[in-house]
C-alpha cells in the first residue's frame, strides 16, 4: 500500500501555508472535504493530505479550488509562494527534501546508475536521450540540480550510504566507453569514504530478492523509516510499516547475495581496465 498519511515527514512551510489557506476558505464556504473533493476532481483522501501540507498542488488543482471556492485569487497567490527546485520532478521534491535529513540513504537499482553518484557526462547522456526531448535550458536545468543533490555525499558525512547496483548498469556503456571510464572512476572515489557503501549485485545471480525492481529507503532524524517508489512518469512515497519493512527486508536479503565490499570493487577496477 502507498499512502501519504499521518507517518509522513513533516512538510515544508510553503505547503503547510498553502494547506492552511485551503483549508480557511473550505471551511468559510461552509464545505467539508468529502463534499468539495468531487468539485476540483480529486479524492478526500488527497484534498486532506493538501491541507495537512503533505502533498503539492498538481497543475489546475488551484484553479479548480478558486472557482469552487470563490477565493479572490488568493490560492493562486499563496501557490506561487510556494518552494520550487528547478530540475527536479514535481513528485521527487519531497523525497529530495527528506534526503537532505536523512542519517541513512539505501538505493538499489536496476535501471540507471543513481542520480547521487552520477558522473556530469552520464547524467547528460540520460538528459539527451530523454523522449519526449528536452530542450537545451531544461538539460542544463536539470543537469545543475542534480550536480546541487549530490552535495549531500559530502556535506552529511554523518549520514550512511548504501547502493546495490547491478552489474550490467556498467556494462551497458552508457555514453560510451570514455563515459563508462570516468563514472567508474568516481564511483570507486566515492566508495572509498567512510560512510559510502557500494555493492555490485552479479549479472549471474541465481537467487535475487530485487526481482520487484528498484528499492529507495531513508531513516529519518526521528529513527522513522520511509520509502519511494518511482515509475516512468510518476513516484510515490510509502510510509505503511508493513511495506516499508517488507522493502528492507529484501534490501539486506541483497546486501548478502551481493558481492562483498571489496569483491565489488576488485570488479569495477576490472571493469575499469576492460
Amino acid at each position: 500500500m502507498m499512502s501519504s498519511s499521518s507517518k509522513e515527514p513533516e512538510a515544508s512551510d510553503g505547503l503547510k501555508t498553502f494547506g492552511a489557506v485551503l483549508k480557511s476558505f473550505r471551511k468559510r464556504a461552509g464545505q467539508t472535504q468529502e463534499e468539495l473533493a468531487p468539485e476540483v476532481g480529486c479524492s478526500s483522501h488527497f484534498l486532506s493530505s493538501v491541507e495537512q501540507g503533505r502533498r503539492f498542488p498538481p497543475p489546475g488543482f488551484v484553479d479548480r479550488c478558486e472557482a469552487a471556492l470563490d477565493a479572490f485569487g488568493t490560492l493562486r497567490l499563496a501557490a506561487n509562494q510556494l518552494s520550487r527546485k528547478p530540475g527536479l520532478a514535481t513528485w521527487f521534491r519531497q523525497w529530495a527534501d527528506m534526503e537532505k535529513e536523512a542519517i541513512a540513504l539505501y538505493t538499489y537499482e536496476c535501471r540507471l546508475i543513481p542520480g547521487l553518484l552520477q558522473t556530469p557526462a552520464y547524467a547528460r547522456t540520460l538528459f539527451v536521450n530523454q523522449l519526449p526531448p528536452f530542450s537545451d535550458e531544461q538539460i542544463e536545468e536539470k543537469l545543475a540540480a542534480r550536480m546541487e543533490r549530490q552535495r549531500l555525499l559530502t556535506e552529511r558525512p554523518n549520514t550512511a550510504y548504501s547502493f546495490i547496483l547491478e552489474e550490467h548498469l556498467f556494462l551497458r556503456r552508457t555514453g560510451g566507453h570514455e563515459v563508462t571510464r570516468e563514472l567508474i572512476d568516481h564511483v570507486l572515489e566515492l566508495a572509498q569514504r567512510r560512510n559510502i557503501e557500494v555493492l555490485i549485485m552479479p549479472v549471474v545471480r541465481e537467487s535475487h530478492a530485487g526481482l520487484h525492481g528498484p528499492i529507495r529507503l531513508l531513516e529519518s532524524p526521528e529513527h522513522k523509516w520511509f520509502a519511494y517508489a518511482e515509475g516512468q512518469e510518476c513516484g510515490q512515497f510509502i510510509s505503511d510499516p508493513k511495506v516499508v519493512s517488507t522493502l528492507q527486508m529484501r534490501y539486506a536479503r541483497m546486501r548478502a547475495q551481493a558481492l562483498s565490499f571489496e569483491d565489488s570493487m576488485s570488479l569495477l577496477k576490472r571493469m575499469r581496465g576492460a
